[in-house]
């Protein structure tokens, strides 16, 4: 059964969550397949932020039901975010496909996904100045081609026809290119947009293609390495907004063209995104300067990038970034000595604010302590942007606050940085944790149907109880935890938690389970009363 009849706004705003989720769990493997045109390994990180820019514009709207201005968020978004080759030409994509599904808004919508994606295709071979096949624009175009002769009018089967055409171009993309052939690998800007592709027929039809992961025939380093020593190249990648007249963003790929390649410029209505691979920065940036107005300007040296990340980083201390929900979590969490990136109950934190906690830390060595499934990738995409200038960054797979708090408790700056992250990792991973929280729609769960109002509990993130009363729930949930065995349970208090909820659980632990120690704590997190934490 589809989960959307129709190409709405609601859809749109699904569609670019699932995206974004999607990317994060493949952003390491995609990464691990970039081998043209850069070796640089950074394709699916470089995805993952432009998606993630889209729907932050989307989410930063009021939810008024308008595709018109939903879908023009999500494509102004991409723009402002678009991130190396395959980001830019990505928003190109979702750019294309935008305008003709407001100007087609009439057709059925079967009709109007065939049209979205052959404009789609259309604008990104547009957009760059020599399109070479065996890439992202290959397994655009066979979307879109797999989509016309789709017989079915039913949207949804469009869809999965032309995510199926995607899957089969890239596969045969090693055959069109010879880095990926001599690599044994596909494109990984074609992989990043079946990854794309998929996600967006799991949101219309409540189902997930089962692909296989593309191969990797060598570890990065060695196909990077490899391939890096026989193409040589421009030294220099060069990105920056510009704002401009059409008639200037002619004269400026006019100038570009001749210093680099991987031209793109892409965007319109006076705000385009500039893109190439040079040996002059210098002369990219002052072309756009004198087409217009370029801002956010980034230069990457493609040959020496960890080196110039030891020349920026002068202070070698280690650091630690937790990122933490509630007033109470981060004032723990700062307490213990990490940098703290906050949340809030209506904006999970950007990879953006990860990534300038980490670079605002002034050190060589940081670890990263993300708090729930959903920051997790966040956090892996920053760390993974950071480690481009030179930093060691490991990510802590801590997926709970309470694992947070247990990870900055054996944290010891004095150890060598691996031992110091396994440490950390242990903790981490050795600290089941549950929460308690209120159901606000009807769902079937692991442990029923819960209705609005009911009190859930969660272990491992997964529904084990539903009842009517946080105490009743949160007593049955603490002995279901310390059945397995537990020393030391933390009690984190949400915002809008009974003052008295953790002297009575207390009180609870001192008569049940005699030989186990409590400590709680007022984490001020949203929409938990209570976190649980077992070591």
């Amino acid at each position: 059964m589809s989960g959307f009849a129709d190409l709405d706004a609601d859809a749109v705003r699904a569609c670019c969550r699932e995206a974004l989720a999607a990317l994060g769990r493949a952003r390491e493997e995609i990464d691990a397949l970039n081998v043209y045109p850069v070796p640089d390994g950074d394709t699916g990180t470089n995805l993952y932020l432009t998606v993630e820019s889209a729907l932050e514009e989307v989410e930063a709207r009021p939810h008024d039901g308008d595709l018109l201005r939903t879908l023009r968020a999500a494509t102004h978004g991409a723009l402002l975010g678009a991130r190396g080759n395959s980001g830019v030409i990505l928003s190109q994509l979702m750019r294309g496909a935008s305008e003709v599904l407001v100007t087609a808004s009439r057709e059925p919508v079967a009709q109007r996904v065939r049209s979205a994606l052959a404009a789609a295709a259309e604008a990104a071979y547009a957009a760059v100045a020599h399109p070479v096949e065996g890439t992202i624009l290959t397994v655009a175009r066979a979307a879109a081609e797999a989509a016309a002769v789709e017989p079915s009018e039913d949207f949804a089967a469009v869809l999965k026809a032309a995510a199926s055409g995607a899957a089969e171009a890239l596969r045969h993309t090693p055959e069109q290119l010879e880095p990926l052939r001599r690599a044994g690998v596909v494109d990984a800007g074609g992989r990043g947009l079946v990854v794309v592709l998929d996600a967006l027929v799991a949101t219309v039809t409540g189902d997930r293609p089962m692909r296989l992961r593309a191969p990797v025939a060598l570890p990065q380093p060695q196909v990077a390495d490899a391939e890096r020593r026989r193409a040589g190249g421009p030294a220099f990648e060069v990105m920056y907004l510009l704002e401009a007249g059409p008639d200037s963003v002619d004269r400026l790929r006019a100038e570009l063209e001749p210093l680099g390649d991987s031209l793109l410029v892409v965007g319109g209505d006076g705000l385009f995104n500039v893109h190439v691979h040079v040996d002059d920065a210098g002369a990219a940036v002052e072309a756009g300067v004198r087409a217009g107005r370029p801002y956010r300007i980034a230069i990457t040296h493609f040959g020496d990038q960890i080196a110039a990340g030891d020349e920026a980083t002068s202070d070698r201390t280690r650091a630690v970034i937790a990122l933490a929900p509630g007033e109470g979590l981060a004032l723990l969490a700062a307490e213990a000595g990490a940098r703290v990136v906050h949340g809030a109950p209506t904006r999970r934190p950007a990879t953006r604010d990860v990534l300038e906690a980490i670079q605002g830390a002034h050190a060589r060595e940081i670890v990263v302590l993300p708090n729930d499934s959903d920051t997790l990738p966040v956090a892996e995409a920053a760390a993974e942007y950071a480690r481009s200038a030179g930093l060691r960054v490991a990510v802590i797979p801590s997926r709970a606050s309470v694992q947070v708090l247990a990870a900055l408790a054996v944290h010891d700056p004095g150890r060598h940085f691996e031992d110091d992250v396994v440490a950390m990792t242990a903790a981490a991973r050795a600290t089941r944790h549950g929460e308690v929280t209120t159901a606000v729609r009807e769902a079937l769960t692991s442990a029923g149907i819960c209705r609005p109002g009911d009190v859930l509990g969660l272990l491992d993130g997964d529904v084990v109880m539903i009842g009517a009363d946080v105490r009743a729930v949160a007593t049955d949930l603490l002995d279901r935890m310390l059945a397995a065995g537990g020393e030391l349970v933390t009690l984190v208090l949400g915002e809008d938690a009974d003052p008295g909820l953790g002297h009575g659980l207390q009180e609870h632990l001192a008569r049940a389970h005699r030989s186990v120690e409590s400590c709680v704590y007022l984490g001020g997190q949203p929409h938990y009363p209570l976190l649980i934490g077992v070591e």
